[in-house]
This record gives structure tokens, C-alpha cells and sequence, in this order.
């Protein structure tokens, strides 16, 4: 069988190389460019590469450095840029896997491989003749919640050979086999991103415009912002107000206004129903055309925890009842889809 592992220099796709060794495969090792390396942004990728090199030598794989970075900036960036100018609050993680690591990799280099293997945190399932995405043994590193925008093609050639280790096994592997990625800590920013900030991202291209910051119970302004652009629903840090907490509950994108709730708990963050629209299947619809409501469980962020929740279709809409209230909820979010055990995923659609 070909495989194809996409490997970034962290000890998690290093490891998948080791294991899919170990199983007797010999995959071709693809360090993928994505991130924005132009004059205005420092995104080094060198330290990456050569660790990467060095697990091809390590383990006698082929690699190939290959790059991506005009279909990501065509297609994911314009996407975040977009959402954000719309008041949302995008995830260009999922994007990312959904187009560029499983879609534009795949049509452009992957096509003569039988599968394509990655350290994500996630495990796949054959059931009933189909391929389904199943949630990983460590629920800390759990990462299908930005796997649940792939299609079914793509999970049927997806292979996840760390999704049913903890992370501190993956790391004890990386130390035992003396993997130059052992102690590196992981990634936490957006993929396209690197070691840039967010803000100086959105400040290249939308700007700064100053607005208030109004106090949602009181209606009085209580500071200034640079641009709603640069806040999110839930957000507690950055508002640079006195006696907090405060958190973003509110945007009124058109009048350039961010609206804020004052304590540890305010009750505006809250909320018990999530809607979304445009909802996508990663194998196929469970319910069907139910006419009722089905347990799940689901999540609006990248958390360990699933909420419980039911569901049940109003026209092309989705509605998830929450069991208990539920901060945070933004548009533009994804809410992802899981069975009442949290085992498989089903899918996502955008909170509206």
C-alpha cells in the first residue's frame, strides 16, 4: 500500500512516521508550505524542515517538500479575512484540513497514493461498508472537531495511526527512539499563521477603526475599541476595562460597536440553543428525515468536553437543545455533530 504521511515537524506526525514503520509500511514523507512568508510577515519554516529531513533519513523515507501556499491564501485566508469583515468568528483550521491538507494536497499530490496518513489526534472506523470518523482515546487531544468539515472521500483514505495513543505515550515513543521533536512544545496558533499574531494579521488587512465599548446592561460606553474585527463573542482578555471581568456578549458590526457584560457568570453570555445552517454529513445524514429529535452530544470550540444536547430539523436548519446553558455562542462558529456516546462524528454546520 502507498502511503503518503504528511509530516510538520512536531512530535506528532514525527511519531506517525515511527509507527507506520513499525507496521511495515514505507510511506513518502510530505512537508507541506502553507504558511505566509511575504516581506510584511516573519513565518520561518526551517527549523520545521530540517527536523522533518531528519526523520526521513532517520527512517530511509522519500520526501518531498511541496507547496500550497496560493491555494491557502486564495482559499482559507479569504475565508477568514471574509467571516471576520462579517462580524463572525471564523476557524481556519478546518478549513485548512478540509481544503488545502485533504483537498488541494490530495488532488495535486496525493491522487497515486492508497492513503494519507497524519498526527491528528482522531480515528477512523469501517462500519456497515462505510468509513466513519471516530473521536481519539485521549479526549485533552481530541482533534475531530476540526476534522468535521472533510467528506467522505476523504475519511476513506485517511489514516490516523496516533489517534488511539495518549499524548504522553506519543511523547514517551518520541524519547525512546531519540526524535528530535520530543520535548517540542506543541503548535497553538491558526496553521496558516505561525508564529505571527493574530491581531497584526487582521490589522494588515482590515485595519483600525476606534468604536465604543457600551455595557449591555447599562447602555453606557465604558471604553473604546480599535475595530469589532478584532473581538470575539466570549472573548474576557484584550478589552482593556477596569473592575472586571468583562466579556464580548455582542457586535453591532455597522455602527463599529462591541458590547460587554460585566462579572465571572453575566447571564447574557449564556445561551441553550445553537442553530446552524448549511450542515455537512462526513459519511452520511443518521437521522435521516426525522420528524423529532435525536440525542447527541456536540461542541461549539475546541474543548475536551462534549456537550449533551438534542437535535431536530426545522426546514435546512439544525437545532441543538442544549442540556445545560452554554457561553460563547458566535456566529460563524462551528457546531460539530457527534452520536450520544461521543464516539463518532458526524459533521458540522455554521452557527447562525
Amino acid at each position: 500500500m502507498k502511503i503518503a504521511a504528511l509530516v510538520s515537524g512536531g512530535v506528532d506526525s514525527s511519531v506517525v512516521v515511527h509507527q507506520l514503520k513499525e507496521q511495515g509500511y514505507d510511506p513518502t514523507i510530505f512537508y507541506i508550505r502553507i504558511g505566509m512568508d511575504d516581506d510584511s510577515f516573519d513565518c520561518p519554516a526551517e527549523e520545521d524542515i530540517e527536523i522533518t529531513s531528519w526523520v526521513a533519513k532517520k527512517y530511509g523515507c522519500k520526501m518531498e517538500i511541496v507547496s500550497l501556499q496560493q491555494e491557502y491564501w486564495d482559499q482559507v485566508v479569504a475565508y477568514t479575512i471574509e467571516s471576520v469583515k462579517r462580524g463572525h468568528t471564523p476557524n481556519p483550521d478546518v478549513m485548512c484540513n478540509k481544503l488545502i491538507k485533504f483537498g488541494s494536497f490530495e488532488e495535486k499530490y496525493g491522487k497515486d497514493f492508497d492513503k494519507i496518513a497524519t498526527g491528528h489526534y482522531a480515528t477512523n472506523h469501517f462500519i456497515d461498508d462505510r468509513w466513519w470518523l471516530g473521536t481519539a482515546l485521549d479526549p485533552i487531544k481530541d482533534q475531530t472537531d476540526f476534522l468535521a468539515q472533510i467528506n467522505y472521500r476523504q475519511i476513506s483514505k485517511l489514516m490516523f495511526p496516533i489517534g488511539h495513543m495518549m499524548k504522553s505515550e506519543v511523547r514517551q515513543i518520541a524519547q525512546e527512539v531519540g526524535l528530535p521533536s520530543a520535548g517540542r512544545r506543541d503548535s497553538q496558533g491558526i496553521c496558516f499563521l505561525g508564529k505571527i499574531n493574530y491581531n497584526d494579521f487582521l490589522r494588515r488587512f482590515l485595519g483600525e477603526k476606534e468604536g465604543p465599548i457600551i455595557d449591555q446592561s447599562t447602555g453606557k460606553v465604558i471604553g473604546t475599541h480599535k475595530g469589532f474585527w478584532f473581538h470575539t463573542i466570549g472573548q474576557r482578555k484584550g478589552l482593556g476595562l477596569s473592575q472586571g471581568p468583562w466579556f464580548v456578549v455582542g457586535k453591532d458590526m455597522e455602527q463599529n460597536i462591541v458590547y460587554a457584560a460585566n462579572g465571572y457568570d453575566p447571564e447574557s453570555q449564556y445561551g441553550d440553543q445553537v442553530t446552524l445552517q448549511g450542515v455537512q454529513f462526513i459519511t452520511k445524514d443518521p437521522w435521516g428525515d426525522f420528524s423529532g429529535s435525536e440525542e447527541i452530544r456536540f461542541k461549539i470550540r475546541h474543548t475536551p468536553d462534549f456537550t449533551k444536547g438534542t437535535i431536530r430539523k426545522e426546514g435546512d436548519k439544525y437545532i441543538i437543545q442544549s442540556d445545560i446553558p452554554i457561553a460563547g455562542i458566535a456566529p460563524g462558529q462551528f457546531g460539530v455533530l457527534y452520536d450520544k456516546e461521543a464516539k463518532l462524528c458526524f459533521g458540522s454546520g455554521v452557527i447562525v
